[in-house]
C-alpha cells in the first residue's frame, strides 16, 4: 500500500493527500506526531530506527514519530504508530504542536506541523523489526549530553524537537 501524507497550510487547513517519498522530496507541509513516552522513574524511551528505513537509518530518535492517515486525528495516529512501532497501547497526551523543516538527507525534507504527545508506560515491549532496532531509557540530563557530545547518533528533526519540547516544560 502506498503511503501518503496529509497536506497542510500553516493553519493546519487540509490542502490534499500526496505519495510520503515525494513530499519529503519536495519539502512540502504536512501533517505529523511525535511522541515521547517515559517509564516510573521519569526516564524518556528513545527508539534506535532500524537500519532498514529509507532515511536516518540506525539513528536514535524518540519513541514514536509518523503521521495521520487521512480522515485519521493526530491522537488516533500517534496510538496506531506506538502499537504498530513498538507493541504497546497507553494513554497519551497533546503537550503542543508547532512546525519545523529540517534536511535529513538524500535530498529529503522532513517540514512538518507536529503535533507532540507525551505518556507513561511500564510494561513490556513488542519491537517491530521493520521500525526499531533498539530501545533505551535516558533521563533529561542524560540525552542533553549525548546530544550535545554525539549529535550524529540522532535523527535530524528529533534534535529540532527535543530542543522546543524543552521550551514547553
Amino acid at each position: 500500500m502506498e503511503e501518503k501524507v496529509v497536506l497542510v497550510n500553516p493553519n493546519d487547513d487540509v490542502l490534499g493527500v500526496m505519495e510520503k517519498m515525494q513530499a519529503h522530496q519536495n519539502g512540502l507541509l504536512h501533517r505529523a506526531f511525535s511522541v515521547f513516552l517515559f517509564n516510573q522513574e521519569g526516564k524518556m524511551l528513545l527508539q534506535q530506527r532500524s537500519a532498514t528505513k529509507y532515511h536516518s537509518p540506525n539513528k536514535w530518535t524518540n519513541a514514536c514519530c509518523s503521521h495521520p492517515r487521512e480522515n485519521e486525528t493526530y491522537l488516533d495516529g500517534a496510538k496506531r504508530r506506538i502499537h504498530e512501532e513498538l507493541g504497546i497501547t497507553c494513554e497519551l497526551e497533546e503537550k503542543f504542536h508547532f512546525i519545523y523543516k529540517a534536511d535529513v538527507g538524500q535530498g529529503l525534507w522532513e517540514h512538518e506541523l507536529d503535533h507532540v504527545f507525551i505518556g507513561t508506560y511500564n510494561g513490556e515491549y513488542q519491537l517491530n523489526p521493520d521500525e526499531v532496532s533498539a530501545i533505551r531509557f535516558v533521563t533529561m540530563e542524560e540525552l542533553d549530553e549525548q546530544i550535545a557530545n554525539k549529535p550524529e547518533l540522532f535523527t535530524e528533526w528529533f534534535k529540532i524537537i527535543w530542543d522546543e519540547y524543552r521550551h514547553h516544560l
